[in-house]
Formats: structure tokens, sequence, C-alpha cells
């Protein structure tokens, strides 16, 4: 063969409609420095950008991995889910809405609530979902949540709460307004017994979820790059007529202004946790 002939080759293999066959999964951009990644890289780096070290959005099956001991998560609570008790209607139903977000997440609700451990220290939890109706937060969510916090109540174990949401379910009007109140007196029996509460905010954490369980930890850890707030930065330009900071309502902004304890890289997490742990819980006698 010439090197006509070979060139040839080349081009015609080029310009023909044949695709290599890479599954679409493989590779995934991050969406703050545009770096192509290596799927199983990203995985195996807890989810976060190794060039500039952007939080993806994780869903509660990543985080219980990334952050209990090995298998050492029990779920409970998971036959809870909403019911569309105000035939609420929008452009489309609750109904449809809740059936279409459990057969996506494979989840009845917003929260994914149970026990575990962290370096051997046994805790009760919750994680929302945010990939769940935007990690809303409706009756079962707060019902959940509040449980998690009667059940340490009674075991006397550590309660962690990983918030990610856009704040209560208007699908569930009053009913979704009043779990502020539902989870914010449990918290305060919760602080009568003197156990620690520890409150993860990952991004985003905002609405009735700030304004109630999120914010009242006995330890407020962000994940870097969070938004949390009431009301958007949009909202609240329009309303003052001011144009907001750079970087207000990220974690980093709320850390300098006293609204957060601390700043927590996803991946030093667990060894965070186990410091602040093994500081907080005091061995009890058998009662």
């Amino acid at each position: 063969m010439s090197i006509i002939d070979w060139f040839a080759k080349k081009e015609k293999s080029t310009t023909s409609n044949e695709r290599l066959n890479i599954p679409g999964d493989v590779w995934v951009k991050c969406t703050h420095c545009s770096e192509i990644l290596f799927q199983k890289d990203l995985e195996s780096n807890h989810k976060v950008c190794p060039k500039c070290s952007f939080h993806f959005r994780i869903s509660p099956e990543e985080r219980i991995r990334y952050t209990f001991d090995e298998h050492s998560f029990t779920e409970v609570d998971a036959d809870l889910g909403p019911t569309d008790f105000l035939k609420f209607f929008d452009t489309e139903s609750y109904s449809d809405r809740i059936r279409k977000a459990q057969s996506k997440s494979n989840r009845k609700d917003a929260v994914v609530s149970g026990t575990a451990s962290i370096s051997g220290i046994a805790i009760n939890t919750a994680i929302m979902n945010f990939a769940y109706m935007g990690g809303s937060m409706g009756s079962v969510v707060g019902e959940k949540i509040t449980r998690t916090i009667e059940r340490s109540i009674e075991d006397l174990k550590p309660v962690i709460v990983f918030t990610a949401s856009g704040g209560a379910r208007m699908q569930e009007g009053i009913m979704s307004l009043m779990q502020m109140a539902k989870t914010s007196a449990a918290l305060e029996l919760l602080a009568e017994k003197r156990v620690p509460y520890i409150s993860v905010l990952c991004d985003p954490t905002t609405g009735g979820t700030s304004a109630s369980f999120a914010i009242l930890g006995d330890l407020n850890i962000a994940e870097p790059g969070a938004l949390i707030s009431f009301a958007g930065p949009r909202v609240i330009e329009q309303t003052i007529r001011q144009k907001l900071p750079k970087g207000f309502q990220r974690a980093e902004f709320l850390l300098a202004h006293g609204m957060v304890d601390m700043v927590t890289d996803r991946r030093e997490l667990k060894d965070v946790l186990t410091v602040v742990l093994s500081s907080l819980v005091i061995p009890r006698s058998p009662q």
C-alpha cells in the first residue's frame, strides 16, 4: 500500500458515520472548572474535583459509603411515604410528582434515616436527598427527622443530619411549614438530654430547612461552596435594591460571619466527625 493510499484510508475511516463505542457515563465535566474527569477517579475521590475541589452533589447511598463505617448503616422508617391530602395541582398533580420521584430515586421520600457508626461510635442519622423533588421538606421528611431525634432522646446516641434542600414542599401547604416547629421542638428535648446534634450543611440548604433544624446544630459543619440561605440572593437583591457581596450565602462567607462553625472537605469529613464525636460523646454507665 502506498502512502497516498494509506492517507486515503485514514480519511475515509475518520469521516465515516462509525463512532467509538465509549459509554456516556465514563467521563464527566466539572461544572466549576470545566475539567474533564474520569468517572471512576471522581467516585474514588468522594465526588470532589481533583483539580478545583468542587464538591459534586451526591446521593444518600454515596454519602453513607463515604462517611460511615463499612456495612454499619441500617435504614429505618423506609416505608413512610407522602400522600396528596390536598389534591394539589400546578402544572401536574402532586400524586404524579410523587410517583415520578419515587420511580426515579427508588425511595419513598426526600430523606433516608437510620443507625450507623463512625470509627466505632454509634449514631442516629438522617440524610436528605436533593434529587428527590429538590429535597423539599414535606410531612414525611419532618416526621423521619423527628423520629431520628426521638430515637436519640431514648438511646442517647449522637444525631448527625445531612441537609440538602430547596425548602418546604409547597404541595403540602401549611403541613410542610409545621415541620419547622416540629423538628425544632424535638431538638430542644434532645438538648435537655445533653445529647450532641451535628448538622452537616450540603449544597444547597435553603428555605424552611435552613430556618429550622439545619442551623440548630451544636456544631454546624458546611461542605465547601455550599449554598446556605433562606431566600435566594436574587430575591434579596430585588428586595433591598443593593448588590450583594461576592460569595454571599456560600459556606465560606457564612463561616467568616459566624453562621457556621466549620467548612470541611468531604474527603476529610469522616476524620473530623471522628474527632468531634470522640470529644463530645461521654461514656455513660448502664441505667
